[in-house]
């Protein structure tokens, strides 16, 4: 028997009662929801916890929402964002898009309406783990080449596909290179349940993948140990 893990949004919106508002609604939607009020906290959450998509305010104070979704994509962050903008803000918009946000919504907005463009955009970005990400570029991993786009890991001795745990944590960990990433986002990047049992999956997996991809896995060099914390992809093998 699966469980069902509902699609888990972050809502950046400074405004308290619009924030509330939302994260309300798309709860009883059947989503789980983190809101908060500054791009700053975005951030440093999305190392703990990885959500499925964010919805996020163009105009915040601190770091904007534009800077911030900037800031993901120069990262080779593929994570789904829809911005929110005045309705006069055309130019908010054009960049937006032009920095990579998936799609952007102008105020004043129904609720409704978000609700249509999150699916629109989870169906179209597709959030099962195990997907090939098209047009990706390969990773060099010593003798081997990880090709996210074919989903699989190619050697000397031929390409073998990746199993759907393997390809979800290998395709997380190389997209932030030399960024430390918990065993919550990681969890998270596989869809599997958040709990304590879970979690120890995540070293189970993470040593059948040195198997894999290390040279020597009692020694890694390409996914290290960041202890009390998680993993990071190293490229190049080096600390």
């Amino acid at each position: 028997m699966t469980d069902a893990r509902p699609h888990h949004l972050y809502v950046v919106e400074d405004d308290v009662a619009l924030r509330d508002m939302l994260a309300t609604y798309l709860e009883r939607q059947g989503m789980a929801v983190t809101a908060m009020a500054s791009a700053e906290e975005l951030l440093k959450r999305m190392d703990r916890l990885r959500p499925d998509l964010v919805v996020l305010d163009i105009n915040l104070p601190g770091l904007s929402g534009l800077q911030a979704c900037q800031q993901l994509r120069a990262q080779g962050d593929r994570l789904p964002i829809i911005l929110l903008t005045a309705q006069s803000d055309e130019i908010d918009r054009v960049l937006g898009l032009e920095m990579g946000a998936d799609d952007y919504l102008g105020k004043p907005f129904s609720a409704r309406e978000l609700l249509a463009r999150i699916r629109a955009v989870l169906r179209r970005v597709g959030t099962a783990p195990g997907l090939p990400v098209p047009g990706a570029a390969p990773v060099a991993l010593g003798d081997l080449r990880f090709d996210p786009a074919s989903r699989t890991l190619q050697g000397p001795d031929g390409a073998r596909v990746l199993s759907t745990v393997e390809f979800a944590l290998l395709a997380e960990l190389v997209a932030s290179p030399h960024v430390p990433l918990s065993r919550e986002r990681l969890l998270a990047a596989t869809h599997q349940r958040a709990d304590s049992v879970a979690e120890r999956t995540i070293d189970v997996a993470v040593m059948r993948l040195r198997k894999l991809v290390e040279p020597d896995p009692a020694m890694p060099r390409f996914i290290q140990t960041v202890r009390g914390h998680g993993y990071m992809f190293v490229p190049g093998g080096s600390a």
